[in-house]
């Protein structure tokens, strides 16, 4: 199972505690592919929102493809999300219900060519989780580097 990554949201395990990960398909146009393969593409400031019984990927920058002129797509417009009803079902209450965010992590093209999401059910940190993640990195940088002085 080979994953061409296109983009990453490395920001997303510092700012929310990830519970969970679901894997969803994009209704994408030719252009946003073919920019997609070009691999420039950002999700770091993008979130998933919930809007008429159907999920959203909003705010993902997807340059516009050159040779396309004006045939091109818009870059920030929202993408539909392809997910199970009953996945759509969970997602949407736990947003409602339990005040989660949905979270893109990854986006790549699976071993079949097709533009995949790697979705996550996220809380949001506070920002002493936040200053407690950064001190335990920093101690587990101080143990290697105290590792491997010693031997």
């Amino acid at each position: 199972m080979t994953q061409k990554l296109i983009a990453e949201n490395r920001r997303a395990r510092f700012d929310y505690f990830l519970e969970e990960t679901f894997e969803a398909g994009l209704m994408l146009t030719g252009t946003e592919v073919k920019a997609l393969r070009l691999g420039r593409a950002n999700i770091a400031e993008s979130y998933a929102a919930a809007e008429n019984g159907e999920i959203v990927l909003v705010n993902a920058y997807i340059p516009e493809y050159g040779p396309a002129n004006r045939f091109n797509h818009e870059p920030r417009r929202p993408r539909k999300l392809l997910l199970h009803r009953k996945e759509i079902d969970r997602l949407t209450g736990a947003v409602q219900r339990e005040g989660r965010t949905l979270i893109p992590t990854r986006l790549y093209f699976d071993d079949k060519g097709r533009a995949k999401l790697e979705l996550s059910l996220a809380k949001g940190k506070k920002l002493h989780d936040k200053r407690e993640a950064e001190a335990d990195r920093d101690w587990k940088r101080e143990q290697g580097r105290l590792m491997r002085d010693r031997g």
